[in-house]
């Protein structure tokens, strides 16, 4: 199996992690973002400015879409059922799916439609701000994680996605159990996105407010505990070592659920504490500092729609 061509949807913070160094390795004919619309038209005429550099990487509609050897997904979790239908015309026989959004269900949801043959494990764990069209960012503080559920032996799929990221100069780690990896991410999300966005404060943060700690330590147990009833086991020692991760990002990087807040756009809030809320539920474990989170976001999403304003 060889990836000579790539189809990226979401050209986000996570996609322009991915567009440049792509491009500019395997060439504008083996490269395109999917994009239609105003979203097409706004990325032809303004593009994206990514370290300073401007780019306007080839468009291909759905309807226009050819079969790729290598799909990647980077949308917001509320974009994920139009980007599965939208990605329809570039899945051929061989095609895989990186679908490296946050959250825990993603996969399954792509595998539903296109069947696990055709779908790796991923996520990523990197920070990158980006407003306006415009991020910067060290391209090489952060990793795309992508394999098998279980990575003890690669397989040729595995190996394929590894020989395109290497090609491209993209850093990548595959890990022997990457079930485990996406609940940590997924646990450090909630821990951290949700206590940044509905106290509005960066990640430098966690490194001067005890109690701000206090708060993502709480929710990360929340997590920890319904991981470990379908089966994952996070210890308190690998949670521990996540403030070390914290202390390197940049101290005044905001996570991706403040910075929609702050741009007046829906959040992920339901994928995050809606889903741990709903598992906890189902699976009878209280998670309130999530229920919390999900209240809480909640209200500052219809502030930021006017529902909250004082008649006159």
């Amino acid at each position: 199996m060889e990836i000579k061509n790539v189809a990226l949807i979401g050209l986000g913070a996570m996609g322009v992690f991915f567009a440049p160094r792509m491009e500019a390795h395997l060439g504008k004919e083996n490269f395109c973002v999917i994009a239609e619309g105003r979203r097409k038209e706004r990325l032809e005429r303004e593009g994206v400015t990514i370290n300073g550099i401007n780019h306007k990487f080839p468009i291909c509609t759905p309807q226009e879409g050819t079969e790729k050897d290598l799909i990647i997904i980077a949308v917001k979790d509320m974009g994920l059922d139009q980007a599965i239908e939208d990605i329809r015309r570039f899945v051929g026989a061989h095609t895989q799916i990186l679908c490296v959004m946050n959250g825990v269900e993603s996969e399954e949801r792509v595998a539903k439609v296109y069947g696990w043959e055709h779908v790796l494990y991923s996520y990523m764990r990197m920070s990158i701000v980006m407003k306006d069209g415009k991020a910067d960012f060290d391209p090489y503080w952060g990793k795309i994680y992508f394999g098998e559920a279980n990575n003890e032996q690669l397989t040729e799929r595995v190996q394929a996605v590894q020989r395109v990221m290497e090609f491209c100069d993209i850093p990548y780690c595959i890990q022997t159990d990457m079930k485990w990896g996406l609940w940590f991410k997924y646990m450090c999300n909630v821990g951290e996105n949700l206590t940044c966005a509905l106290l509005g404060i960066p990640f430098g943060a966690f490194g001067k407010s005890e109690a701000a700690n206090q708060i993502r330590w709480a929710a990360m147990k929340e997590v920890q505990a319904v991981a470990g009833a379908k089966g994952i086991q996070i210890t308190d020692e690998q949670m521990e070592k996540q403030l070390e991760t914290i202390l390197r990002i940049p101290f005044h990087n905001k996570p991706s659920t403040l910075q929609d807040l702050e741009a007046g756009r829906k959040t992920e809030i339901e994928m995050f504490a809606g889903s741990m809320v709903k598992m906890g539920r189902e699976l009878g474990i209280a998670t309130p500092v999530c229920w919390m989170f999900l209240q809480g976001i909640r209200v500052l999403e219809e502030k930021n729609e006017g529902l909250l304003e004082m008649q006159k």
